[in-house]
């Protein structure tokens, strides 16, 4: 199986990283974690993200706050699906490592998920990896309907609350 690179501009970025460590870690995905930032240390970012392919990653997760052009400068550098996780700061509330994220010129794809959406960047991670292992696909059915069986169990308890 193909694993997934998750890259951080900065170590303060670890809550929201957790949270697709903890899905891929569910999901038994194998992955690599790393800090390296588009302004701090660029010749890391790219050297990762070049070598990345031949070092059997199937997609990278790159997340950023603030000015967050950690996600294109690796995409800049890989024809691997890249998908941008941008962070919230307290300036902007994430608007702008949104914005810097999704912005990207043409030629140069980020995926992009919500702001902080750690959890959404594994999943999309995993769905790419899923779209040659079948297995990997039923393990995405399975979490899919138990989640739709987790909201159905809360509607059946605020139904009988209410609805009488």
């Amino acid at each position: 199986m193909k694993k997934i690179g998750i890259v951080m501009g900065s170590d303060s970025d670890l809550p929201v990283v957790q949270k697709a460590i903890d899905v891929l870690t569910s999901f038994e995905i194998p992955f690599e974690v790393h800090v390296y930032s588009a302004h701090r240390t660029p010749a890391e970012a790219k050297t990762f993200s070049a070598e990345a392919r031949e070092k059997d990653f199937g997609a990278i997760i790159a997340v950023a706050g603030m000015a967050a052009h950690l996600a294109g400068a690796v995409a800049a550098n890989t024809t691997l699906p890249v998908i941008g996780l941008p962070v919230s700061a307290k300036n902007f509330d994430g608007l702008d490592a949104l914005l810097s994220t999704v912005q990207m010129p043409s030629g140069i794809p980020v995926a992009t998920v919500a702001v902080d959406g750690g959890a959404n960047a594994a999943l999309l991670a995993i769905q790419i990896l899923a779209v040659t292992d079948a297995t990997l696909a039923e393990k995405l059915n399975a979490k899919r309907r138990a989640d739709t069986e987790a909201v159905l169990g809360k509607n059946r308890k605020i139904e009988e609350q209410f609805n009488k």
